[in-house]
């Protein structure tokens, strides 16, 4: 699996935790001791943003990590992968 889709899944599930949760990005980002352009990199999947700063969001949303075997990609994430 390429690792840009990982950081990518985990990007849209940390924002749709996020939603769900009612914050808004300025106020996860607060949580986190991050900036909120940190954040909005970290829900795009950015590749360049180092792990302590996905942790620290992750950490703020009160989750963690669990690792999963991998499935196959949807249709929609493999039209991502072509329109990069």
């Amino acid at each position: 699996m390429d690792i840009s889709m990982i950081t990518q899944r985990l990007g849209n599930q940390i924002r749709a935790m996020r939603i769900n949760r009612g914050y808004k990005q300025a106020d996860l980002a607060a949580l986190a001791g991050i900036t909120r352009q940190k954040l909005i990199e970290i829900e795009k999947g950015s590749l360049s943003v180092a792990m302590n700063a996905y942790a620290r969001v992750i950490a703020a949303l009160g989750s963690e990590v669990k690792l999963v075997p991998v499935t196959m990609p949807t249709l929609e994430e493999l039209e991502d992968l072509f329109d990069e």
